[in-house]
């Protein structure tokens, strides 16, 4: 079987489960060979992600332990204060993070909260650093003004394919993800879009969500694979757990589909072996998530990754964005000063009683 590395947004889902069933050998030479005529193959991108609004989520995905709709223990938090959020985002560069990542659990920002989002964005690309959010759905507007605010990246998933969909999440129709991600484009952010290995779906719904993800024009400039990350509490918990050598077909698979994208190993990498994740380095994955928390899963911690990082020969990609000094510091002093003149907003990383209760992970995936 022939693949071409230029990107293509008319796979067929004949062509794309010819490519799973390849002999593994065979997928992970085409999968790298690809790889390797777009990127440096041992470069890979860095980012933290913090979650800035914990819990109470109104959207019922049963992989997630934020959904208002299970009880898992995890206790509802306001959103960060836009000073301690650019704390988290300058140790986040010193250990080496390219871009910071900021979710909040939310069906989607109101006028309320929009402000104070605006302002971390504004003083996160004032650093130096690439920046993503993911805050649920955006309408024209919203979208428009992340990115007249610098937001770099949007993250909204899609999950998985448009059949299975609705086994995984009622509040929200596929179409409305789509919607979203459109009004990101159209706003002039680039767009990380993924999904969940190890929902119950089937081979085909990776494929089907994958042919999706390729059918935008252009592709997402980020796709995250999350391997689900099973919580007690929610309707997943008890799911079969995923052979780790499908993933890997996945990540090949999603390599040789958008060639030119990031592939992301996001949500349950705490969970793989190093010899797991070296193989999907090789299949073409090039994105992780750096740090012991994401969001508030665990992930593993820093030291251990550049540990990895050493062993295999492999380095950050470096891609800062270049900011003049005035800029840099106009736009700190403005985002801390128009987070002083309230005081809706506290620290979300402040521990939350839970009256004897164990805080329970979180598992929403980026």
């Amino acid at each position: 079987m022939t693949v071409s590395s230029a990107p293509r947004h008319d796979w067929t889902l004949e062509e794309v489960q010819a490519l799973f069933d390849l002999p593994m050998n065979d997928l992970l030479f085409k999968a790298h060979s690809i790889h390797r005529e777009n990127f440096d193959p041992n470069a890979v991108q860095v980012s933290t992600l913090l979650s800035i609004k914990t819990g109470a989520c109104p959207e019922d995905c049963k992989y997630c332990p934020q959904s208002g709709h299970y009880n898992t223990g995890l206790e509802k938090e306001q959103l960060m204060e836009v000073r301690k959020v650019l704390e988290q985002a300058k140790a986040a560069k010193e250990t080496g993070a390219s871009r910071f990542c900021m979710g909040a659990a939310w069906k989607s920002p109101n006028k309320k909260t929009l402000p104070a989002v605006i302002e971390m964005v504004k003083g996160v690309k004032a650093m130096g650093l690439e920046t993503c959010m993911t805050l649920g759905m955006l309408d024209k507007d919203q979208a428009q003004q992340l990115s007249d605010a610098g937001l770099d990246y949007y993250n909204h998933n899609l999950d998985t394919s448009p059949e299975f969909y609705d086994q995984i999440i009622t509040t929200r129709t596929y179409q409305d993800r789509l919607d979203t991600l459109s009004h990101v484009r159209d706003a002039g952010m680039k767009i990380c879009s993924g999904g969940i290995l190890g929902m119950g779906e089937q081979e085909s719904d990776r494929a089907k969500m994958l042919i999706q993800l390729s059918n935008l024009n252009p592709h997402p400039e980020s796709v995250p694979i999350n391997m689900l990350v099973k919580v007690e509490g929610t309707p997943l918990d008890q799911v079969e757990d995923l052979d780790p050598l499908d993933f890997v077909r996945a990540i090949a698979v999603a390599r040789i589909m958008m060639p030119q994208s990031h592939v992301r190993l996001s949500a349950g990498r705490e969970e793989m072996t190093d010899e797991m994740q070296a193989m999907t380095f090789f299949a073409g994955a090039n994105s992780i998530f750096y740090g012991e928390r994401l969001l508030t899963t665990a992930n593993p911690q820093a030291n251990k990754d550049r540990e990895l990082f050493q062993r295999l020969g492999i380095h950050p990609e470096r891609r800062e964005v270049p900011v003049d000094d005035s800029v840099h510091e106009a736009a700190l002093k403005e985002a801390i000063q128009e987070n002083e003149v309230g005081s809706l907003f506290y620290d979300a990383t402040t521990p939350v009683s839970t009256e004897g209760r164990e805080r329970k992970p979180c598992g929403l995936v980026v």
